[in-house]
C-alpha cells in the first residue's frame, strides 16, 4: 500500500528512537499506521533483509505495518487479525533482530526467546517460518510438541537454544522434568492466543508465566478479542500498545462467504455436489468431531476423491504427512477437526466448506482464514441443518454481517438439537421393587477364569 502525498515513510533510525517517532502511542487507544515503502527501510540485520528479498517479501501486510516498528522499540504488543495477515512475520523480524544484536550463546536447558501457541502444527508452522528467516545466522529454533519422543526434546533442549516454539502442555511436562531453565527469556510471544483459552491452556500460562524472566517483551497476538482477553493482556502484557488492522471477528475481506441451508441428511450429496464443481481445487472441509471427520473422509475416497483427514486421533507424523500432500497438490480434500487445522497456512486453499458449523462462533473466523490467505481470493460455504441455525445466528451476530444463501430456505424455528448418544460404561441406576425393598440383595457369583490347557 503506498502512503498518500501527506504521509511519510518510517525511517530505519527514527524506529530505534523513540522521540522521532511522529505517532504517539498508548495503551488505551490503537495504534495509528507508521507507513512504510518497503522491509529496506525498517535497518533490520542484513542477514534479515538478505533472507526477506530471498523469499520475494517487500512490502509489508497492515498488521507488519503497524506491529514491527512498535516492537523493534521493546514494547508490548496486544495484536488483533485475522488468520492469514502475517502475523508471523509480524513478531518474528523484531524478535530475531533483538536476539541478533546480542552477544554469546544460549546456556544449556535454556532459551532467549518463547513463543507458545496452542496447537503441534501451529507451533511447527511458526517454527518453519522462522528458520528460513535464521539460514544464515547463529541462532538455533527448536520445538517441543506432544506426539513426538521427549527424550529427543530433551537431548535438544541440553544444549540451549535461541528460540523455543511450543505448545503450553508439552513445555509443562519438561519443566517438571527439569529439562528447560525459562529464567533467561526475555521475549514471549503469545500466538493465536484465543485459541488457548478457547483450549484451557490459561492455567499452563499461569505455571509458566512466573518462571520467565524479567524484564521481557511480551507479544499477543489474536483473531478475535473475547472478554478473557483482555484480562490476559492485563495479566502478561505492560502497557501494550495495541494494533488491529480489522474488527475483532471480521472475516478477511477477499473471503466470499454463502451458506447452504440443508439438512443432515442432504449434506454428503450437497459436499459431492460441490466438490465435482472444481476437482482440482484445494478444498478444506471442517468436522466437528474427530469420528465425523474420519468417516467422511472415508466416504470420498470410496468415491473416488482425493482426501485424507487430520484430527486429534491421528498422530502426529499421519498429520504432518496428510498436510504436506495437501499442500503440495497430492491431495486435494483435507478434512479436519477445528484443533487439528489450527496451524495450516497453505497460500493455495480455494474453498472452505463449513460441513458441521462450529459450537463456538469465534472457530468460523479461524475455519475461514484458511482460505484468501496472502492477499488471494477465496471462498467459504457453509452448510446449516435445522438443528444448526442458533449456531449460524451466532455466527453473523459476532461478524455483524447476514450471509448470503446459495440454496435452500432458513426455517423459521430452529430444531432442538438431539441429545448425544453417552458412553456405554454409565451404571445403570436400579429401581428397588416394592415387594423386597428392605431385602438384602443376593450376593454376587463370581465366575471362575478358564485353565489353559497343558501344552
Amino acid at each position: 500500500m503506498r502512503p498518500e502525498a501527506s504521509q511519510k515513510p518510517c525511517r530505519s533510525r527514527a524506529l530505534r528512537d523513540q522521540s522521532l517517532l511522529s505517532v504517539a502511542f498508548n495503551s488505551s487507544r490503537i495504534a495509528k499506521e507508521c507507513y512504510l515503502f518497503d522491509f529496506d527501510m525498517l535497518g533490520l540485520a542484513p542477514a534479515l533483509n538478505d533472507a526477506l528479498k530471498r523469499a520475494n517479501f517487500t512490502q509489508p501486510t497492515p498488521i507488519q505495518n503497524q506491529a514491527i516498528p512498535i516492537a523493534l522499540q521493546g514494547q508490548d504488543i496486544l495484536g488483533l487479525a485475522q488468520t492469514g495477515t502475517g502475523k508471523t512475520l509480524a513478531f518474528g523480524l523484531p524478535l530475531i533482530d533483538h536476539l541478533l544484536a546480542q552477544s554469546g550463546k544460549p546456556a544449556p536447558k535454556t532459551a532467549k526467546a518463547l513463543i507458545l501457541a496452542p496447537t503441534r502444527e501451529l507451533v511447527n508452522q511458526i517454527a518453519e517460518s522462522l528458520r528460513n528467516l535464521t539460514k544464515d545466522t547463529k541462532l538455533r529454533v527448536a520445538t517441543v510438541v506432544g506426539g513426538q519422543s521427549i527424550n529427543r526434546q530433551i537431548s535438544f533442549l541440553s544444549r540451549g537454544t535461541d528460540i523455543l516454539v511450543a505448545t503450553p502442555g508439552r513445555l509443562i511436562d519438561l519443566m517438571e522434568r527439569r529439562a528447560v531453565d525459562l529464567g533467561s527469556v526475555r521475549h514471549l510471544v503469545l500466538d493465536e492466543a484465543d485459541q488457548m483459552l478457547d483450549m484451557g491452556f490459561i492455567h499452563a500460562l499461569r505455571q509458566i508465566a512466573p518462571k520467565l524472566g524479567t524484564p521481557r517483551q511480551t507479544m499477543l497476538f489474536s483473531a478475535t478479542m473475547p472478554k478473557q482477553m483482555e484480562e490476559l493482556s492485563q495479566s502478561y502484557l505492560t502497557n501494550p500498545q495495541r494494533v488491529q488492522v480489522s474488527p475483532p471477528g471480521k472475516a478477511a475481506d477477499k473471503v466470499t462467504q454463502s451458506v447452504h441451508f440443508v439438512s443432515r441428511a442432504g449434506k454428503p450429496a450437497k459436499l459431492r455436489e460441490i466438490l465435482s464443481k472444481d476437482r482440482d481445487a484445494l478444498t478444506l472441509v471442517f468436522s466437528r468431531t474427530k469420528h465425523g471427520a474420519e468417516r467422511l473422509m472415508k466416504d470420498l475416497v470410496s468415491d473416488g476423491y482425493n482426501a485424507a483427514s487430520i484430527h486429534g486421533n491421528k498422530s502426529q507424523g499421519q498429520r504432518d504427512r496428510a498436510i504436506k500432500a495437501f499442500r503440495a497438490g497430492e491431495i486435494n480434500v483435507l478434512v479436519a477437526t477445528d484443533v487439528a487445522a489450527r496451524g495450516i497456512d497453505i497460500p493455495g486453499v480455494a474453498y472452505v466448506i463449513n460441513y458441521d458449523l462450529p459450537e463456538v462462533p469465534d472457530n468460523y473466523v479461524h475455519r475461514i482464514g484458511r482460505t484468501a490467505r496472502a492477499g488471494r481470493e477465496g471462498e467459504a460455504i457453509a452448510f446449516c441443518a435445522p438443528d444448526e441455525l442458533d449456531q449460524l445466528r451466532q455466527i453473523q451476530k459476532l461478524m455483524k454481517i447476514e450471509i448470503p444463501v446459495a440454496s435452500g430456505t432458513m426455517p423459521e424455528v430452529a430444531e432442538p438439537k438431539k441429545p448425544r448418544k453417552q458412553g456405554g460404561n454409565r451404571r445403570r441406576s436400579v429401581k428397588p421393587q416394592a415387594a423386597n425393598a428392605g431385602a438384602k440383595p443376593a450376593p454376587s457369583k463370581r465366575r471362575r477364569p478358564r485353565r489353559r490347557p497343558a501344552a
